[in-house]
C-alpha cells in the first residue's frame, strides 16, 4: 500500500524543480544565443546556439505546463495514522517473510506477544502448557504421515480454538475485576467453567502429543537393529579377521633362528 498523498507532493516538487532547471538552462542559451549571434555575425555555430535555446524553452514551457495541470489536481486524502502504522508494519512483515529465518522469527515474536498479554492471568499457565506442547507437536508433524495425518489437523483446529479460549478467559478476567458487586457473582461462574475447559482442553492435547510420540516411536520400528550399528558391527569383525590374518602371515615368513 503506497501513500498517494505523499507521492503526489512528491511529484509535484519534482515538477517544480525540474521546470525551474529548464528556466534557467533556457534563459542562458537565450541570452548566449542574443549575444553571440550578432557579435560574429549568423554562422553554423549560431545555428546550434539558437537550436539548443529554442529546445530548451520549449521544454521550459512544457514543464511549466505539466506542474500547473498536476497542481490543479486535489491532493489525495491524508492516511490515518492506524492505517499508516498498519502499512508499515504489513511492509516490516512481509520484509522479513522473505528471509530464509523470517517466517520463525515471526512465529516466535507473535508467541511471545501473545504470552505476554496474558501474564498476571488464570489462562498465563495454561497457555505456556499449550505453547510447550505446540512446539513439541511441530517437531513430530514431519513423522506424523499416513494413518496419523488426520490427528495433525484436528491437532492444530484444537490449538486455535484453546488459544480463543484462553482469550476469552483473560477478557473475562479483566471484566471480572471491574464488575460491580452484583455482577461478580455471575461473572465468577463465567470464569470458573471457561477456566475449567481450558484446563481440561490442553491436558486433551498434551495427551494427543503424547500419544503422537509414542506413534512416532513405534512407527520407527525400535525392536530391530538399527542398519548403521549393523554396518558398523560388520565392518568392525571383518577389520579383527585382516588384522588376524595380517598376524598369522607375518608368524608363518618369520625365518627361525638358531640359538
Amino acid at each position: 500500500m503506497v501513500d498517494e498523498r505523499a507521492r503526489h507532493f512528491r511529484r509535484l516538487r519534482r515538477l517544480r524543480r525540474s521546470a525551474r532547471r529548464w528556466s534557467v538552462l533556457a534563459g542562458g542559451l537565450g541570452g548566449a544565443a542574443a549575444v553571440l549571434t550578432p557579435y560574429a555575425g549568423l554562422g553554423l555555430p549560431d545555428a546550434a546556439w539558437a537550436g539548443a535555446a529554442g529546445s530548451a524553452i520549449a521544454v521550459a514551457a512544457w514543464r511549466w505546463v505539466d506542474l500547473r495541470a498536476l497542481a490543479a489536481v486535489p491532493a489525495p486524502p491524508a492516511l490515518d495514522p492506524a492505517a499508516a502504522a498498519a502499512r508499515s508494519r504489513a511492509r516490516l512483515v512481509a520484509a522479513l517473510e522473505r528471509l530464509p529465518v523470517g517466517p520463525g522469527v515471526l512465529a516466535e515474536v507473535r508467541r511471545v506477544r501473545s504470552r505476554l498479554a496474558l501474564r498476571g492471568t488464570t489462562a498465563a499457565d495454561a497457555w505456556a502448557r499449550l505453547d510447550r506442547a505446540a512446539l513439541t507437536l511441530a517437531g513430530l508433524a514431519g513423522r506424523l504421515t499416513g494413518l496419523a495425518e488426520p490427528a495433525v489437523r484436528e491437532a492444530a483446529e484444537a490449538d486455535r480454538s484453546l488459544r480463543d479460549l484462553a482469550n476469552r478467559v483473560a477478557g473475562v478476567e479483566r471484566a471480572l475485576k471491574l464488575a460491580p458487586a452484583e455482577a461478580r457473582g455471575s461473572l465468577a461462574e463465567a470464569h470458573a467453567t471457561l477456566v475449567g475447559q481450558l484446563e481440561s482442553g490442553v491436558a486433551a492435547y498434551e495427551r494427543l502429543v503424547v500419544a503422537a510420540a509414542g506413534y512416532v516411536a513405534e512407527d520407527a520400528h525400535p525392536s530391530t537393529q538399527d542398519p548403521s550399528a549393523t554396518r558398523l558391527t560388520e565392518a568392525t569383525d571383518l577389520l579383527h579377521g585382516v588384522a588376524s590374518a595380517l598376524a598369522e602371515l607375518r608368524t608363518a615368513h618369520t625365518p627361525l633362528r638358531t640359538p
